[in-house]
């Protein structure tokens, strides 16, 4: 069976605080690590050999997943010393690889939550012959993304970098993060030095007459690269609208691990997860957030869309929306956190320090 490559790598900048302790694989979505989903909807798909391309904070992948057999797989990690990019990162993995030279083998980014058939994706890259195939989705705004135009067969004519202009976009269908290669097309990658394969190694491919088959999945997709997106992601999960045989439980407007302690009138909806050992006082709404484990949200707060760390703490009565708060943070009760705020780590901030709007 297909074996496959997860690059989980990234420093998940964007997603700061969240990721000062923790890589962004392993931020919690839906009461377990995010990549526990990828890895679960690979095995799921029939995948058995899984090789994890790390760099950031390399060493808590295998403490945490250890050789994979509780999830009946068969996991290996390869440590990047220097960042190699995408394509590097494809290459500096391909010794544990048992593929032979014409085997296909997935390749998915280690950010990407998404109902895609992977099963369809390795059957279309075998009856078309290809090369490498893409899974492409749609999106209503692909500025922030790069454009991959196929013919009427779904064989790639172009990759276009991030459109600007109205004349640039002649496609809505994206690069959407999951790959099969042949395994011959891994060797082929320039070894030891950063190498994109956005950028070098598909135009390169195309360029040399190679076959680049396109597959449009337009089931959920979503790139966690934001907190809001993580957040989202993780509310979808718990909702069922995002597909994963990991969730911890019954799909639902709430997902509240074992040790966690809620109060009976707190309010809890749209996705919400609360972690193990957090606690939720009386009088609390928290509506599609994220409260990681050990955290504790004080009476009468109100939370919408936002994330709390590990261990920090939320004032009775202070409002968060659209905010994330950093492992073991201290919000004294009466603030209000809103439209993007991001607290960092252990930073502690006293009764009534900040508001969005007055406090009489």
């Amino acid at each position: 069976m297909t074996e496959a490559i997860l690059l989980v790598g990234g420093k998940g900048t964007r997603l700061r605080p969240l990721t000062v302790h923790t890589p962004k694989p392993m931020v919690p979505a839906a009461g377990v690590p995010f990549l526990t989903h990828q890895l679960a909807r690979a095995r799921a798909a029939g995948v058995e050999h899984i090789v994890l391309a790390t760099s950031y904070l390399a060493e808590v992948f295998e403490p945490y997943f250890g050789d994979g057999s509780e999830l009946g797989l068969h996991l290996e990690y390869v440590t990047e010393e220097e960042p190699l990019g995408t394509g590097g990162a494809i290459r500096n993995v391909a010794s544990r690889l048992h593929s032979a030279p014409g085997d296909p083998v997935l390749i998915f980014n280690g950010d990407i939550l998404t109902g895609l058939d992977i099963e369809a994706l390795v059957d279309t890259h075998r009856t078309t012959g290809a090369d490498v195939s893409l899974h492409l989705t749609r999106v209503e705004d692909p500025r922030a993304f790069g454009l991959v135009p196929t013919d009427e067969t779904g064989r790639v004519t172009a990759f276009l970098e991030k459109p600007q202009t109205p004349e640039e976009i002649v496609t809505d269908q994206i690069n959407a993060g999951a790959y099969v290669f042949n395994r011959s097309i891994i060797d082929s990658i320039p070894e030891g030095r950063p190498v994109s394969v956005e950028r070098e190694t598909f135009p390169g491919l195309l360029a040399s007459g190679a076959h680049l088959q396109g597959m449009v999945d337009s089931t959920y997709w979503l790139d966690l690269g934001t907190p809001q997106a993580f957040v989202r992601g993780s509310a979808d999960l718990v909702m069922g609208r995002a597909p994963s045989p990991a969730v911890p439980g019954r799909c639902g407007d709430r997902l509240v691990l074992d040790t966690a302690e809620v109060a009976p009138d707190a309010k809890l909806m749209g996705g919400t997860v609360i972690g193990a050992g957090a606690r939720v006082e009386p009088g609390a709404r928290i509506d599609g957030s994220t409260v990681l484990d050990g955290a504790v949200v004080e009476s009468g707060a109100r939370i919408r869309d936002s994330l709390i760390g590990a261990g920090a703490r939320i004032g009775a009565r202070t409002v968060l929306d659209g905010a994330v708060i950093g492992d073991g943070a201290h919000i004294g009760p009466d603030n209000e956190l809103c439209a993007g705020a991001r607290i960092w780590c252990g930073a502690r901030i006293p009764q009534s320090a900040i508001r969005f709007s007055s406090d009489q």
